[in-house]
């Protein structure tokens, strides 16, 4: 009889981290875990990785370090305008489409989410077509929400600040329609999104693997893009499942281009490869 191996240090972290916020780092993750996590292995002093899991695992760090941790470790990437194919469409198809059933059903509020916006980027690249379209003649009000699990993160988003380097995918003209620059020294080579548009985007925290959301259920299009492909089968499903619920009948699921086989839910029909609408 072959006997079960005992969980490493590593196993049990990854295992926690899963439980948490339903991201699974395998084992090939290891040097990242040691990489996002070394200033805090200095910070208490200790030898290495595995003695700082060590005492994070059986409780004897501060209580603030658990989230800490999880808000180094869920960290991702994002810029402005990435897969910008899906704002053509939001403009092109989604809000045509959505504004004629508002209208019909006498409202005139477009409701986009953001399901893991990161630093903002992409609810404030929703936001300028958005305006854009409003500029153009579109007669409608427009209400976005980022939510996010980095507490580090919000942070950012809500202060709405980004290098220079930052604003190189976004349109010239956007740029200096949209963003201000202020005379204070600590603020050169940075940018803020102008007022107007901090207005109607809000942020605030969420973990996608809470059982329920405190959102809206007449969204009209929810962007979950490039976050599924971190979760198991399970999770992935029940993620989709949930935020089915927030969609208007005949809004929109957004997803990135490696999840377009992941969506699978009998109220989600593909319209396109990575974009659903609800039936």
């Amino acid at each position: 009889m072959q006997m079960a191996s005992t969980p490493t240090t590593g196993d049990r972290f990854r295992q926690l981290i899963r439980s948490l916020t339903g991201i699974s780092l395998p084992p090939s993750k290891v040097q990242m875990i040691d990489q996002r996590l070394r200033r805090r292995v200095v910070e208490y002093g200790l030898p290495d990785t595995e003695a700082y899991l060590e005492k994070l695992l059986a409780g004897e760090l501060p209580q603030d370090e658990l989230p800490r941790v999880i808000d180094l470790i869920t960290t991702n990437t994002t810029s402005f305008f990435r897969e910008s194919e899906h704002f053509d469409f939001l403009t092109g198809h989604i809000l045509p489409d959505r504004l004629a059933k508002a209208r019909a059903e006498g409202r005139k509020r477009f409701k986009l989410w953001s399901a893991a916006s990161s630093e903002g980027a992409e609810a404030f690249t929703a936001a300028m077509v958005l305006e854009e379209a409003r500029r153009k003649g579109a007669g409608f009000d427009y209400a976005i929400l980022g939510t996010d699990i980095s507490a580090r993160m919000l942070e950012r988003a809500t202060a709405a600040i980004y290098a220079d380097e930052q604003l190189t995918t976004v349109p010239r003209d956007l740029v200096t329609r949209y963003f201000l620059r202020a005379d204070d020294p600590s603020m050169a080579g940075k940018a803020r999104i102008v007022p107007e548009l901090r207005a109607r985007t809000r942020f605030r925290h969420l973990n996608l693997m809470d059982k329920s959301y405190a959102v809206d259920r007449d969204v009209d299009v929810i962007f979950l893009r490039n976050v599924l492909i971190y979760f198991d089968a399970t999770d992935k499903e029940q993620v989709v499942d949930r935020l089915a619920g927030h969609i208007a009948k005949g809004g929109y699921l957004l997803v990135g281009h490696a999840e377009s086989m992941i969506v699978r839910h009998p109220l989600l029909r593909q319209v396109k490869p990575t974009i659903f609408q609800k039936c």
